[in-house]
């Protein structure tokens, strides 16, 4: 299954910050954006998969970024990955 939730990208003093508006306490760094971006799709990843793991899991609604209110220097980025439910589904 994919998920994807879009993130707010932001330059900073030492590279670039991740965060997402629908994921509470879900941020990334990273030194280059790409890097960033990256460690963003990690800790979704994670995010997700403890979210699942929960006995009455609760995926938030995905907000429209077209109406995320953004700052100077940020921008919106969707990121997606990949849930396996059942091992070796797709394999």
């Amino acid at each position: 299954m994919k998920f994807v939730y879009p993130a707010i990208l932001s330059k900073t003093e030492h590279g670039y910050h991740v965060t997402f508006p629908d994921l509470t306490g879900c941020e990334a760094d990273g030194e280059t954006e790409f890097d960033a971006l990256r460690a963003a799709q990690d800790a979704m990843y994670n995010w997700i998969e403890l979210e699942l793991s929960e006995e009455e899991p609760e995926l938030p609604v995905i907000s429209d970024p077209a109406e995320i209110v953004l700052s100077e220097n940020e921008e919106v980025r969707n990121i997606m990955i990949t849930w396996r439910f059942h091992t070796g589904y797709d394999e």
